[in-house]
């Protein structure tokens, strides 16, 4: 079963926007858990302009599911991540100035880099993950780097997925099965939609998590943030 994992970064966006704590991302992590989600994802930036570090320390005690950090892993990062010890963290290759993550890690070029800090989080007892495309030689790069999983990148189905959604899902489905041959758990997330979600799960073997934030959070708009949960578990079955 794939596991729903609700990224709460956009909640925090729109209480930085006003200042103070309406809406209360604590609150809201605990009511996504209530209503269905089986984990809670954030992505602390060292401009903090949405999820906070101190919201990372707040929200730790009150995750029942799976709390997942994932970020650049700055030094600043790895530090937080190893005080808070989330069940995973998964690393990004964006840069600070970076709106949103727009690219996998080319884990040839980072092996030395990743094995280093991966290890630092393993020998803390956190799952790692780190962010990748379908390129199957950075699914393959990252065996050496001794992750656990890999979180495919799939902003480029998204995209593709209302021109020909059979081409869009291909390279997906070929990364998935060589990185299920190769020992290493699936993520996925970006850009995953009520439109695009449930043919991606359908098609991709083995998928064990879907990390959804800004889609699942502008839905919840026209829905409420219960109704929407509970569209996208049914899109997970």
């Amino acid at each position: 079963m794939t596991r729903l994992s609700v990224n709460i970064n956009k909640i925090a966006t729109l209480r930085n926007a006003r200042g103070g704590n309406t809406p209360n991302v604590c609150e809201a992590a605990v009511n996504c858990e209530r209503f269905g989600a089986e984990g809670i994802t954030v992505h602390p930036r060292p401009d903090e302009r949405h999820i906070r570090y101190q919201d990372v320390l707040d929200l730790k005690p009150l995750v029942t599911t799976e709390f997942n950090i994932e970020g650049y892993p700055s030094q600043d990062f790895i530090d937080l991540v190893l005080k808070v010890k989330p069940e995973q963290v998964t690393l990004v290759p964006d840069p600070p100035e970076a709106i949103t993550s727009n690219a996998g890690w080319d884990t040839v070029k980072n092996k030395d880099l990743l094995i280093d800090i991966i290890s630092q989080f393993k020998a803390a007892g956190i799952r790692t993950s780190i962010f990748v495309d379908t390129n199957l030689a950075n699914i393959e790069g990252a065996v050496a780097t001794g992750t656990d999983r890999i979180e495919l990148y799939t902003e480029p189905y998204a995209t593709e997925y209302p021109k020909n959604k059979e081409e869009a899902v291909r390279p997906f489905v070929i990364a998935a099965k060589r990185a299920h041959e190769l020992g290493l758990e699936i993520n996925a997330g970006h850009d995953l939609s009520l439109e695009n979600l449930q043919y991606f799960y359908q098609e991709i073997p083995n998928l064990a998590e879907v990390s959804i934030g800004h889609a699942l959070i502008s839905d919840a708009l026209y829905f409420g943030l219960e109704n929407t949960i509970q569209m996208y578990r049914k899109c997970l079955k």
